[in-house]
């Protein structure tokens, strides 16, 4: 049964200027289901951010050592490779277009498996998301072990 996110309402990141919808605004609907599932969420949503994606040192703490990313363009990415680019991808400007996230929902598959799937526009394009995040077991925290992207037809 999915519970409520209201300890996530507010800026994501403090002092990033995150123009991203609210977590609990009425245009996200977000679900969850579990302690883990609101953890994943709210790193989902501070990897959105300008100020997190310019900052290796920021997303290297949300990025499994493992993990892998098959974009939208089709293009599989490791780790080291998407935090070299991440700074300069969409969504890395302050003053450029972000990424405005809608029907954030997500469940918890296993112990320390979670699973999160919602839509994004940025500059007028629509895609459909997935992340598998994995509570890391070296007390760090819950990590994106996986993430796909997959553009919405006629958006």
């Amino acid at each position: 049964m999915p519970m409520s996110l209201a300890h996530l309402a507010g800026p994501v990141v403090p002092g990033a200027g995150c123009r991203c919808p609210d977590p609990l605004g009425q245009d996200a609907h977000m679900g969850v289901d579990g302690e883990g599932v609101a953890e994943a969420v709210a790193r989902e949503m501070r990897l959105m951010s300008p100020g997190v994606r310019t900052s290796r040192a920021l997303t290297d703490g949300l990025l499994d050592p493992e993990f892998v990313e098959v974009g939208a363009s089709g293009r599989r990415w490791d780790r080291s490779a998407m935090l070299a680019a991440l700074p300069e991808l969409e969504g890395g400007t302050e003053d450029g277009p972000r990424y405005e996230p809608v029907g954030m929902t997500g469940v918890e598959l296993a112990p320390g498996v979670v699973h999160l799937t919602y839509e994004t526009t940025i500059d007028g394009r629509r895609a459909r998301r997935s992340s598998i995040w994995r509570k890391a077991a070296d007390g760090s925290g819950w990590r994106m072990y996986y993430h796909q992207s997959t553009p919405v037809p006629g958006a």
